[in-house]
């Protein structure tokens, strides 16, 4: 399973290399194309953990002045 991170900069926000930063301390990693980042499962990983990572997400950027979308595929 991988989650897909695509996310949207503001201007009056925070520096996006602070938020990559950020995002990598959560396990993501940088990749070329639609999407922005990615951060690959362990086999034994469910829905339910996706669901709490997007709350880990969300808990990570708050206040950043940033919108982000996720897609997670199995």
């Amino acid at each position: 399973m991988k989650t897909f991170l695509k996310v949207i900069f503001n201007s009056e926000g925070t520096k996006p290399s602070e938020i990559v930063g950020r995002l990598r301390s959560l396990g993501f990693s940088l990749i070329k194309g639609e999407q922005d980042m990615v951060y690959e499962w362990p086999d034994s990983a469910t829905a339910d953990d996706a669901i709490w990572f997007a709350d880990k997400i969300q808990a990570t950027l708050q206040g950043f002045n940033v919108y982000f979308e996720i897609e997670t595929l199995d």
